[in-house]
């Protein structure tokens, strides 16, 4: 460590700056408990340049042994730069020396000297499900992702499932891979109080009472059949169907699917929230369906549970594993399933008050903090390799 007492931790912040949800927050998240839970290093926090609006406010740590060091170009050209062109510029030009370097984000950009280099792939679905990506990202992906992998020391899973799509589909070893879970922030809890609870209902022009979906709008959240799905529902009950999540990709058939089930008036797109909205929106709700076709960890899952909502899931890939006993799990291809399932959980109060006690215990089992102590160890653990 050149005589320096204090190990020096490379992170890429890029996607905590341009991202609001998904992997975005899992950075602002993972760094932010990282900070805190292992003050013992230094942080030297890389990104492409920012953009002119940041996602959200405060979106890195503040604190002593933190520093941000952006790099003068945007994402775009540092992509070019580095995954397209292969220009061997490494990351120190712009961080100064480091000991360690971690990308979150499923690319790892080049490093210069023999630092130990850290790599998170969070799911495979591009491999899994390439039709519900556009296809210039797929070819992206294939061509990006695995050669980061190949090259990156150590990889980091979500879930044990994404560890063993690493090991069947490119053959990493096992002791390659760390699983590490996504925590539930701790704002996630019930929000009681009416007042507020009709505010933020109010401020996205919800009808109530709903089924919340939450998720970025595109094919593999599978909200196309959710929407068949709930057809029948609206024969049951007066609920509404919520869709919470930005715009994604290849999603005009989600409109057309609800004009085609002439559910126009029980269907609503909400868009993107604030984050701070989400614990009063997971409150509000009946219910959370998530329908996804694959998932490589499901927070959502979690932070209804954490918030006391009932949870209806899909059955796919890392969902099981991160759910446990505590939601009622369907394949998401089954849509007469999901209808019955809808209908009857949101016809039994007993049944919603049993998955919702069991949420509370499942989502404690998940935080931030010890989540980034196992990751600060696995960093203690490749620093002090002698092979290194």
């Amino acid at each position: 460590m050149g005589g320096r007492s204090r190990a020096v931790i490379g992170f890429d912040v890029t996607a905590a700056l341009t991202q609001g949800g998904g992997i975005g927050r899992y950075t602002r998240d993972l760094i932010h408990a990282l900070v805190i839970e292992a003050p013992d290093f230094d942080y030297k926090l890389f990104s492409a340049r920012p953009p002119s609006v940041l996602p959200v406010a405060d979106p890195l740590p503040v604190a002593t042994g933190v520093a941000h060091r952006p790099a003068p170009l945007g994402e775009r050209w540092l992509y070019r730069l580095w995954y397209r062109a292969r220009l061997p510029l490494p990351v120190q030009s712009f961080t100064g020396a480091l000991d360690l370097f971690h990308s979150p984000d499923f690319v790892l950009p080049p490093v210069s000297g023999r630092i130990p280099t850290i790599l998170t792939v969070h799911d495979l679905s591009f491999i899994h499900y390439p039709e519900t990506f556009p296809v210039k990202l797929v070819e992206y992906l294939n061509r990006v992702v695995p050669w980061s992998v190949e090259r990156a020391d150590h990889i980091l899973a979500d879930s044990e499932s994404t560890r063993g799509d690493l090991q069947s589909f490119w053959g990493v070893a096992p002791e390659r891979i760390s699983v590490l879970y996504s925590g539930v922030n701790e704002r996630f809890r019930p929000v009681t109080d009416a007042t507020a609870l009709d505010a933020v209902c109010d401020r996205y022009g919800l009808p109530r009472p709903f089924v919340l979906a939450v998720g970025t709008v595109q094919p593999r959240k599978n909200y196309e059949m959710l929407v068949r799905a709930f057809r029948p529902v609206t024969g049951h009950h007066p609920h509404s169907l919520v869709i919470v999540g930005g715009k994604g990709w290849l999603d005009e058939g989600l409109p057309k699917e609800i004009e085609r089930q002439g559910l126009g008036e029980r269907v609503k797109l909400a868009g993107f929230v604030d984050d701070a909205d989400l614990p009063a929106l997971y409150s509000a709700a009946d219910l959370l369906a998530f329908p996804s076709l694959y998932e490589g960890f499901g927070l959502p899952l979690l932070e209804a549970m954490a918030c006391g909502t009932p949870v209806l899931s899909s059955d796919a890939s890392s969902l099981p594993e991160v759910a446990g006993s505590s939601a009622v799990l369907l394949s998401p291809h089954d849509e007469s399933a999901w209808s019955a399932a809808l209908i009857g959980l949101l016809g039994d109060e007993v049944a919603r008050q049993r998955l919702l006690a069991a949420g509370f215990e499942r989502s404690a089992q998940f935080s931030w903090a010890s989540s980034a102590r196992l990751l600060a160890s696995i960093y203690r653990n490749i620093l002090a390799d002698p092979s290194r």
